[in-house]
């Protein structure tokens, strides 16, 4: 059994340091106040059991907390008025310097939060531990000076989730859409250098590589470019290579035709080919700022296109994209395997979900590609349109910005849906099932506590507002000045687009399958458990709708993606309420509406349930279902995608993707339980678990992670059943 210190480094859980303690306390009170030796033993020994029945790794705080109760079942009030001072005191000193312990352990390498914080980032890199030196002192700021007492506090209790505070000192947004057409056809301006409409595809593939970067370091979030913006460039290099083809079977005699037509469209393709690899590989190597390859999202959707010979060209970039995923990256073993990123969505149309569709042959590659890399996910365009509607009453179709944040549906001043160029400000999450326990079972006390939280939320998402109100254009030139989301003189504030629906503010949510379950025993899947995840998911939009009304801001709903905040809200869960069958009794709580992953359900079922949800998710939500390996039935994919295609607006299948580089095992790597509960990863091959000789890519939450998760992100991982 491992202990969390409180720096994060995680050490092996030794009783006889509880033991000492409390022998501490009990010698600093009056003689005839104190315990006997085997009462120490008995407090010392009921503890050790009770954290050995975690199945995890116990903070300190936690494992205190557990001596201070045993302490009072003995009635020595006195003794743990003594433990309680000790702790306090302790406590005062610690708060003198809250930062150096955490950096200290961190670049030693031996902080495990810091280690599973972020399935992308692998926190023995320089780049990263630098990103992460920086958090703790802005996440320091942050709780000292920046946000309110309330608002820490019901961070720190797990009631809610106030995310990215490793960000929030400085003027920064989440995630956004950006505008790569604006940028690509009227240039734009990189680290200072003037960089100018391109001449040909494979510039604007690399120029696109370079926004992509700079736009990953001047934010926090994901973000999403289009293929359709880089279409119109293939053209370009169509008309410059035929002048050239054309002049070169000249010189030899050659002036039919088809073959200038042939060879020029042979030569073009070998450059599409090139700049979708150029893409590709740049995005996987770079390194940004924050120490991980940019977080990047490709959308894929024909029905973007201006003109019929566009789409035909868009239809050949997003084949060389598909083709390229199909084959992966190498390993540093020369293997090849599943990149993370970028990530890709393939949107699901009339031109290419039918076998007699145009262009179904992509989506019989996307099928193919999907079974063996797990991209791309897909968005129904039929689903979409009735669910995104503007106030033109026009139904629209676009990308999430990362992995699952939607922009809300907006109409600029000319009247025309905008998408590209707009961004979201930042996220709090609702802890859902607290709530559900916190009731007690009543209704009436559930819809109280309800209210007080969705205060304490709105109170939170004011003040990542306020941080980002006053900002100047200056504070990132490639965003505000230059493109990326729009185009402002220098020195002039971005407040503009903070109001009228332009940009987004995010009201996240956890926990809902166990929300419903602590209030009255029933399942999402079952009809009194859905009605009332419903009547809940309602109940949170006419919050947000009344704060928009209100402040004239885009409050929206969002399916939060929680990563290693699924661990900390069910140890909240668990220190405040125990062990709740159905609620708490897990390490992790269930991402946003999602059903639980060991709950035995088919994959329609599922999809068709979990659609109901996401029509009240406006701000972001992704569904998926777990598959085993599909390589060989393509055609039950298909079938998936079809559905997707008629049910549910953004989904994705999950399989396995992994690689043994002691071994050469291809197969899934799978988690066992070490000596001392521990979940790690193990090849069934070789053993191994060396988790730096070994590839496994995951679906963590929306998007691949690849660089192992913390205890409850494993065990929820561990537990997923299959849906097909």
């Amino acid at each position: 059994m491992k202990l969390i210190k409180r720096n994060g480094s995680e050490v092996i859980f030794d009783k006889a340091k509880i033991a000492a303690a409390v022998t501490k306390a009990n010698l600093a009170i009056d003689e005839k106040e104190r315990i006997s030796e085997e009462d120490i033993i008995n407090v010392t020994n009921a503890v050790e059991k009770i954290c050995k029945k975690m199945h995890r790794s116990v903070g300190v705080e936690e494992v205190q907390d557990l001596v201070e109760d045993e302490i009072m079942k003995l009635g020595a009030f006195v003794l743990a008025k003594a433990y309680i001072t000790y702790r306090y005191k302790r406590e005062l000193v610690r708060r003198s310097n809250t930062t150096d312990e955490k950096i200290i352990s961190l670049i030693e390498c031996n902080n495990e939060e810091v280690k599973q914080e972020n399935a992308n980032k692998n926190p023995t890199v320089n780049s990263v531990q630098r990103d992460y030196m920086a958090g703790e002192v802005s996440k320091d700021i942050t709780r000292r000076i920046l946000l309110p007492e309330e608002i820490v506090k019901a961070h720190d209790e797990g009631i809610i989730h106030f995310h990215d505070a490793d960000y929030f000192a400085q003027h920064m947004h989440n995630c956004d859409l950006v505008n790569l057409e604006d940028m690509l056809q009227n240039g734009t301006v990189i680290s200072g250098t003037m960089i100018e409409k391109p001449h040909s595809f494979s510039t604007a593939c690399n120029i696109a590589t370079q926004i992509i970067a700079q736009v990953a370091s001047n934010q926090y979030g994901g973000q999403s470019i289009s293929l359709t913006h880089l279409a119109p460039f293939v053209d370009v290099s169509r008309q410059k290579l035929r002048a050239t083809v054309t002049e070169e079977l000249a010189s030899v005699g050659v002036t039919d035709e088809e073959a200038i037509k042939s060879l020029t469209e042979k030569r073009l393709r070998e450059e599409i080919r090139k700049g979708v690899q150029c893409i590709q590989y740049q995005v996987v190597t770079l390194l940004t700022t924050n120490g991980q390859a940019p977080f990047i999202t490709v959308f894929m959707y024909l029905g973007e296109a201006k003109n019929e010979q566009e789409k035909a060209d868009l239809a050949v970039i997003i084949e060389e994209t598909l083709l390229q995923r199909y084959q992966g990256v190498k390993n540093e073993s020369g293997v090849w395997i599943t990149p993370a990123f970028p990530k890709l969505i393939y949107v699901l149309e009339e031109d290419n979900i039918h076998p007699d569709s145009p262009y179904y042959y992509l989506t019989e590659l996307s099928a193919k590609c999907t079974a063996k890399r797990m991209v791309p996910d897909y968005i129904s365009e039929k689903v979409m349109l009735k669910n995104k509607v503007d106030k033109n009453g026009d139904g629209q179709c676009y990308t999430c910005m990362g992995c699952r944040s939607f922009l809300t549906p907006y109409v600029d001043e000319d009247g025309k849906p905008k998408y590209y160029g707009r961004f979201n400000q930042g996220v709090v999450t609702v802890n859902l099932a607290d709530i559900g326990l916190s009731a007690g079972g009543s209704m009436d006390k559930f819809w109280e506590v309800f209210e007080e939280r969705m205060e304490l939320c709105h109170r939170a998402l004011q003040c990542r507002h306020e941080r980002l109100t006053g900002t100047l254009s200056d504070a990132a030139p490639i965003l505000w000045q230059h493109g990326a989301l729009t185009r402002l003189p220098k020195g002039e504030p971005i407040d503009k687009y903070l109001h009228g629906g332009y940009s987004t503010l995010s009201l996240g949510y956890a926990g809902l399958w166990e929300c419903v379950y602590a209030l009255n025993g029933k399942k999402l899947t079952e009809p009194e458990g859905e009605e009332l995840g419903l009547e809940i998911m309602k109940k949170l939009n006419e919050y947000t709708a009344k704060w928009k009304k209100a402040e004239n801001i885009d409050y929206s709903l969002y399916g939060t993606p929680l990563e290693s905040t699924t661990y900390k809200f069910a140890k909240c869960l668990q220190n405040r309420f125990g062990i709740v069958k159905g609620v708490s009794d897990r390490n992790y709580i269930t991402n946003s509406y999602h059903v639980h992953v060991t709950e035995e359900i088919d994959a329609f079922a599922k999809l068709a349930l979990e659609a109901k949800f996401q029509a009240l998710s406006p701000g972001g939500a992704i569904s998926y279902v777990e598959v085993p390996d599909m390589q060989n039935n393509i055609e039950a994919v298909l079938g998936v995608m079809q559905f997707i295609y008629d049910n549910i607006m953004y989904a994705e299948l999950n399989t396995k993707s992994d690689f043994c580089q002691q071994c050469g095992y291809d197969g899934e790597i799978e988690i066992v339980e070490d000596s001392d509960g521990k979940l790690v990863w193990e090849c069934p091959n070789c053993k191994n678990r060396d988790q730096s000789k070994m590839n496994v890519a995951r679906r963590t939450c929306g998007y691949i992670g690849t660089q192992y998760w913390n205890q409850g992100r494993t065990e929820e991982i561990k537990d997923r059943v299959l849906h097909l």
